[in-house]
């Protein structure tokens, strides 16, 4: 099979057909377009997922709590704990275990979860620190969001800007490669407002910064009180990606602008130095939400300091799903692999 995640055909025939005993308790299962899983215990509904790190070399512990309390917050569920297991290859420094376990104490801290236990081993099948995560959250009742409730003419709005998560990958696993790309587009240098020249890595600076804007929990919890009615975390795929997996799983077509989609210089950089499609790569950090009036919940957004962006709308499942681009409508793929192993999967 070919890197990266599983085509949707696949997950039908070889996954979603084995998972084992049906409990009355589950309310929402394994499914295509799914960041998470729905029981319930009693008063509150109990939200959870899993997921793993692969794609990158750095910041791993801080991607992990991220990526995964995310997938909560697509529910509109407040984290609550959080299992870490992180599998180190043979030969790993202290001092690398280390910086994974403070990034994630790092993350865990600004998103308000707490690590409640997990595995931690050296292990000869890894050739890379690979950490993986399952969380765990709360949510009211009445507050669920369903990653299948959107319905034809729901509005879409993404937040913050394609590749985010990517382009902070790729600028720190590559720094050297890229460096000059990036001095590029900080040339000629601007001052700035105190007369200062910034330096040549100022871009470089900003690109790697973006690991810092990953987390969607407060834009979710925003949305969910604000009438979304479907949201999915742009991970592997990219904003397409997530776009197409949020239709498949509410049932419905899909109409995307992708002259509408944001995305920052820097993300174009780096896409351009490799070849990549920007609104194919990676995208933690933004969040897809469905809901009946797209303006308001963007505007809403915004005045959280949250960028937000109307880039499209479901549609009637015979309308089919399709993107439109410098004036021509497509029909828009399924996910295939991320950007992202283009360059991660290089020998």
């Amino acid at each position: 099979m070919r890197v990266g995640k599983l085509t949707p055909q696949q997950l039908r025939t070889l996954v979603y057909r084995q998972l084992g005993a049906r409990r009355p308790e589950v309310l929402v299962g394994a499914d295509i377009g799914r960041d998470a899983a729905v029981l319930d215990p009693g008063e509150k509904l109990l939200v959870a997922t899993a997921d793993p790190i692969t794609g990158a070399g750095h910041d791993v512990g801080w991607l992990a709590v991220h990526v995964n309390c995310n997938d909560l917050a697509t529910c509109g569920a407040r984290p609550l704990g959080l299992l870490l297991t992180v599998m180190a290859p043979p030969g790993t420094a202290e001092g690398d275990l280390a910086a994974v376990m403070d990034g994630a104490h790092r993350a865990a801290e600004a998103v308000g979860v707490e690590i409640i236990g997990g595995h931690t081993e050296v292990v000869p099948v890894v050739t890379q620190m690979v950490v993986s995560a399952a969380a765990l959250g709360l949510v009211e009742r009445g507050r669920l969001v369903r990653n299948d409730g959107g319905r034809p003419g729901d509005a879409l709005v993404m937040t913050k800007w394609a590749g985010l998560e990517g382009t902070a990958i790729l600028a720190t696993d590559h720094a050297a490669e890229l460096e000059a790309a990036f001095a590029a587009l900080d040339s000629p240098p601007q001052l700035g407002s105190d007369g200062v020249r910034p330096g040549a890595s100022a871009a470089a600076e900003r690109a790697r910064g973006l690991a810092g804007r990953l987390s969607v929990v407060k834009e979710g919890l925003l949305a969910a009180a604000n009438g979304a009615t479907a949201m999915h975390d742009a991970t592997e795929g990219g904003v397409l990606g997530a776009a197409y997996e949020m239709a498949e799983a509410c049932g419905c077509g899909l109409y995307v602008d992708a002259d509408r989609i944001p995305v920052l210089p820097e993300t174009e950089v780096v896409a351009r130095h490799f070849g990549l499609d920007p609104l194919r790569l990676i995208s933690s950090g933004c969040l897809l939400i469905a809901c009946g009036d797209g303006e308001d919940m963007a505007t809403a957004l915004r005045d959280a300091g949250v960028p937000a962006t109307v880039i499209g709308r479901l549609t009637a499942p015979a309308q089919g799903r399709s993107v439109a681009s410098q004036g021509k409508l497509g029909i828009l793929a399924e996910p295939g692999p991320d950007e992202l192993w283009k360059v991660q999967g290089r020998e």
